[in-house]
C-alpha cells in the first residue's frame, strides 16, 4: 500500500552498522563491525547485590516514575566526574540524563535544527550521529580532518562562506570512526569559533575514559566562555551498555529545551537503572573497573596492531589510537572496501564499510576495526583473514 509517511522518511536508511550486526549474531562469525564493550567485563555479581540493595533500601521509589531531569544523586556524579577529568564547572542542574549518548544527538537536533539548517562534522564521523541528525532534515558540511582533528584554518574559511550554520559536531577523544584525538590548539579554536559565529558545538565523549597511554587532555568545553559547548557522555563503554543511560551537559537554560523535547519523547529515563547506577558508584570503586577494561582493550589494540603490521599489504594505512574501540583503515582508492567486505564475510569475518561514516558519500575504500569485544585468539584470525583478503585485491 502506498501509505502517506512524512517527508523526512525519505532521506533515512537502516543503519549499516545494524544490518551487519545481524550477521555477526553468528557464532562462527568473528566481528569487527560495532562498537560492543567486552561482556566478560560486565560486573554482574555486582549488579545483582546492588539491585537488592536498590529495592530493599527504596523499591518502591526505584519502581516509580521519576522526573525528566533525571536522579539528582546521578546528576551530581555526572557533574563531578566532568569537572575532575575534563576541566569543566558544571553541577547537577546542567545535566540531563538521557537514554544513552544518542538520545542526546536526537534531543540535539529537535531543539536547534531547521530543515536545511548545516552541521559541520569531522570527515569520516559517527554514523548514528548522522542519522540522528538527519531524521530533522539538515545538510551537512564535511570539515576536512587530520590527526588533529578538524583544521581550523578549514573551518573558518566555512564559517565566512556559509550561512545556516546551527551545529558543529565532534568526538574530540578517540573519535568514532577513526580513533584519532584531538589536539589542544584545535579544541581552543574551536570553542572560540563557535562564541564568535553564535554556534552550538556537541563534544560527544563515549570513549574518554578508555586511555591506554598519554595523559588526559582538556575537553573543548573547558576553553567555552559563553556557553556554546555541550558535552555529552554514557555509561555504556565503562560500565553496561544495555542499561542505555547516558547525558548532556550544558548551560542551564539550554538544557531546560532539552527537558522540554525529552518530555514530549519517553517523559525519563529508566528510574531502576539510574539508581542502580548510582548505587554501584557509591558502593564500588568505578574507577578501578574501568582500570580493568584499559588493561584489556590495550591489549588487544596491541596485539590487533601487532597482527596487522605483519600481515597487511604494506600499501595499506591504518590509525593507531591511544585509546577507544576503533582503528580506521584506508586502502588504494581503486579498491571498493564493499568488496572486500564480500569476500571477508565468507571466511566469517564482519568489519563495517567507511563510505557509511561520510554523510555526502564517497571514499569506499575505507573501513573501521572494533578490537574491544573479540578475544585475542579470534582477534588474530580475524586479522589475518582479512589480510588475505586484502592481498588479493591490493
Amino acid at each position: 500500500m502506498n501509505f502517506n509517511y512524512a517527508e523526512r522518511m525519505s532521506s533515512l536508511k537502516a543503519s549499516e552498522i545494524r544490518e551487519i550486526l545481524k550477521i555477526t549474531q553468528r557464532p562462527e562469525v568473528i566481528s569487527f563491525a560495532g562498537g560492543l564493550p567486552a561482556p566478560e567485563l560486565f560486573p554482574i555479581e555486582a549488579i545483582k547485590e546492588v539491585n537488592r540493595i536498590v529495592l530493599e533500601e527504596d523499591g518502591q521509589g526505584a519502581l516509580q516514575y521519576t522526573t525528566t531531569e533525571g536522579y539528582n544523586s546521578l546528576r551530581k556524579w555526572c557533574a563531578q566526574r566532568m569537572n575532575k577529568r575534563l576541566g569543566t564547572n558544571f553541577n547537577f542542574e546542567n545535566i540531563l540524563i538521557t537514554h544513552g549518548s544518542q538520545q542526546a544527538l536526537d534531543l540535539t537536533g529537535k531543539v536547534f535544527l531547521n530543515k536545511g539548517d548545516i552541521v559541520l562534522c569531522e570527515s569520516p564521523t559517527y554514523l548514528a550521529a548522522i542519522s540522528a541528525f538527519k531524521a530533522y532534515e539538515c545538510n551537512f558540511i564535511e570539515v576536512p580532518t587530520d590527526d588533529d582533528g578538524m583544521i581550523a584554518s578549514e573551518l573558518e574559511n566555512i564559517f565566512k562562506n556559509t550561512d545556516r550554520i546551527k551545529i558543529i559536531y565532534t568526538i574530540p577523544e578517540f573519535q568514532n570512526p577513526t580513533g584519532r584525538t584531538w589536539s589542544i590548539e584545535r579544541r581552543k579554536a574551536i570553542a572560540e569559533m563557535a562564541s564568535k559565529y553564535n554556534v552550538i558545538v556537541i563534544e560527544d565523549n563515549p570513549y574518554g575514559e578508555l586511555r591506554f597511554e598519554g595523559e588526559t587532555l582538556p575537553s573543548i568545553k573547558s576553553f567555552d566562555k559563553s556557553g556554546h559547548v555541550l558535552c555529552s557522555g554514557t555509561f555504556s563503554k565503562i560500565f553496561r551498555p544495555g542499561f542505555r543511560i547516558g547525558w548532556i551537559a550544558g548551560d542551564k537554560e539550554i538544557i531546560q529545551k532539552y527537558v522540554l523535547v525529552k518530555q514530549g519523547t519517553d517523559l525519563q529515563c529508566n528510574t531502576i537503572a539510574q539508581r542502580v547506577i548510582a548505587k554501584y558508584l557509591e558502593l564500588y570503586n568505578i574507577d578501578e573497573h574501568i582500570e580493568k577494561i584499559r588493561k584489556v582493550y590495550k591489549e588487544r589494540r596491541d596485539l590487533a596492531l601487532e597482527t596487522m603490521e605483519s600481515e597487511f599489504p604494506k600499501e595499506i594505512q591504518y590509525t593507531r589510537p591511544q585509546g577507544g574501540l576503533f582503528m580506521w583503515i584506508e586502502l588504494p582508492e581503486k579498491i571498493n572496501v564493499r568488496n572486500v567486505l564480500e569476500r571477508c564475510l565468507e571466511r566469517n569475518v564482519a568489519f563495517v564499510p567507511g563510505g557509511s561514516f561520510f554523510p555526502n558519500g564517497g571514499h569506499e575504500n575505507t573501513f573501521r576495526i572494533n578490537f574491544s569485544n573479540m578475544p585475542n585468539d579470534r582477534i588474530v584470525e580475524g586479522i589475518k583473514n582479512i589480510a588475505e583478503v586484502l592481498r588479493e585485491f591490493v
